[in-house]
């Protein structure tokens, strides 16, 4: 088993961090070919070395490679409620469509908050699954 960055404590180049990746790739593969992976209790040089190198190229990303936050859109009380009672009615979207009177794309885009409710179809959501009015007002 080929050993690199031995007498190393941290990485600081993107080249080395490369390298790296790579050699722990390699390492796995070689592992896993001849069988030092199969024991999850397990301890040889194989996996000394490859958690050695994940620990160095963990503490690399942490200090120099900024990664997006994932973004999660939370979802208004009104369309949580919508979608409650189309679960609690076994209405599917196409159907709630038809119901309001709009076409399934429309109806798509307002579930995804991309497009406004009308008048109508906020009185139609209070009228046919009892979205509560006030909900209709605040978040329509």
């Amino acid at each position: 088993m080929e050993k690199i960055f031995e007498n190393i404590l941290k990485i600081t180049t993107r080249d080395d961090y490369e390298t790296v990746l790579s050699h722990v790739k390699k390492l796995i593969a070689e592992a896993t070919a001849n069988g030092a992976l199969d024991d999850p209790e397990g301890d040889n040089e194989y996996i000394r070395e490859i958690g050695r190198l994940s620990i160095l190229g963990a503490n690399y990303e942490n200090e120099y490679i900024k990664f997006e936050h994932i973004k999660v859109r939370k979802k208004s009380p009104l369309i949580k409620s919508i979608e409650d009672e189309m679960y609690n009615r076994d209405i599917r979207q196409k159907e709630l469509a038809e119901i309001l009177g709009v076409n399934e794309p429309t109806l798509s885009q307002i579930m995804r908050g991309k497009r406004s409710i009308s008048m109508r179809t906020a009185k139609k959501l209070h009228k046919s699954l009892n979205i509560d009015a006030k909900l209709l007002i605040d978040y329509a």
